[in-house]
């Protein structure tokens, strides 16, 4: 994912002249800056958000070839890190989706974006509903168009984001909010973006790791994660990113936004588990970027470590964003589960599942493999 970021800035800053980088966003500066710098979790030495071990990121880039990489991201990989027919959908009841009713309802809809009824309030997360992940439309083109189009979405409460990178963070959809009513909860400093894209002040809200807040009935956590920031260039990390966990009445859930695999999901499992859904970063890895995407096998200890009971692994289908192939994350995370014994639930895009009736899943990537 860090090639995949200097990929990204070295196109961006290639044809800066010749188009409107709005989708760039704009980085904390004066009070806001001076604001976040207070955190305990910005280096004031390195002018930036670090991870808990502070020069992770450093001493993983280098051992990486960025030439080396590109070329292998253009030219190497999986002949199969595309599919190569439309992957199997369900076009969700969104008045079903609203029913009051005990538990958690959620709809997967690719990548990392998911939307989220508990205690009747609607969460959406990190929601990209463009055409690709990046500052430019014709790169990292999603694999087929969103199940529901924004404007068939229900009333969204809050809006949640893990972090600023473009597969998390998309300036078209955040604009589609700008006249709604939909606040945004976001990591120190990420509001800038949002900011910057048509998003009043009023409606942002920022957290640190740790930090707790009540809303609307319902009790929010930002929690750490191990990775890393930025939409302009190398340097970044000026604002921070992390994980959620969300308490309602009687279940509560966890989103890991992207880590790789660390200390910080026993830790969270000890003050906050058990979860009776937690959402894992489970695509897009690769051993040479470890540090900062959980492989397969670290996806499903950090399950463990949380003490879920039903795993949701999020962060693939959608984009190609590494050199596997689109379907070996859920295959490997398969074998993971049954070796751990691990309630995976697989839903098809736009499938509804329930904390509290029988769902049907089936193993629907299995049809394209080998094809």
């Amino acid at each position: 994912m860090f090639r995949f970021i200097k990929r990204l800035t070295f196109i961006a800053f290639s044809f800066i002249f010749f188009h409107n980088c709005s989708a760039l966003g704009k980085e904390p500066s004066g009070a806001h800056l001076e604001k976040i710098k207070q955190s305990p979790n910005f280096d004031q030495t390195r002018e930036q958000f670090v991870n808990r071990r502070a020069d992770i990121l450093e001493k993983m880039r280098e051992d990486q070839n960025m030439f080396s990489l590109t070329l292998k991201f253009f030219f190497g990989g999986s002949d199969h890190k595309r599919p190569d027919d439309i992957l199997p959908e369900v076009k969700p009841d969104m008045n079903e989706f609203l029913e009051e009713g005990d538990g958690i309802k959620f709809i997967w809809f690719g990548h990392s974006t998911f939307i989220v009824n508990i205690d009747s309030k609607i969460l959406l997360f990190d929601p990209v509903f463009s055409e690709s992940a990046a500052p430019f439309s014709f790169i990292v083109k999603r694999f087929q168009d969103a199940v529901i189009k924004l404007e068939e979405l229900p009333k969204i409460d809050y809006i949640f984001i893990s972090h600023d990178h473009y597969d998390h963070l998309d300036m078209e959809t955040i604009q589609f909010f700008k006249e709604k009513q939909t606040n945004f909860i976001t990591p120190l400093g990420v509001s800038s973006h949002i900011k910057e894209w048509g998003i009043g002040e009023g409606r942002l809200t920022e957290m640190d790791w740790w930090e707790t807040k009540n809303i609307d009935g319902l009790e929010i956590v930002f929690t750490p994660a191990q990775h890393f920031s930025g939409r302009e260039g190398s340097n970044g990390n000026k604002t921070l990113w992390g994980s959620w966990v969300i308490i309602g009445k009687s279940e509560r859930f966890f989103f890991s936004g992207d880590s790789g695999y660390d200390v910080h999901f026993k830790n969270i499992g000890d003050k906050y588990g058990p979860f009776d859904i937690a959402f894992i970063e489970n695509g897009q890895y690769n051993e040479l970027w470890q540090e900062v995407h959980v492989l397969p096998e670290e996806s499903s200890q950090a399950f463990l470590d949380l003490q879920g009971k039903r795993m949701v692994p999020v962060h693939w289908g959608m984009f190609d964003l590494s050199l596997h192939s689109w379907y070996e994350p859920i295959e490997q995370l398969e074998e993971q589960a049954k070796l751990k014994n691990i309630n995976l639930l697989t839903p098809k895009f736009g499938q509804i599942v329930y904390t509290k009736k029988d769902n049907i899943f089936e193993k629907w990537w299995k049809q394209f493999i080998n094809q």
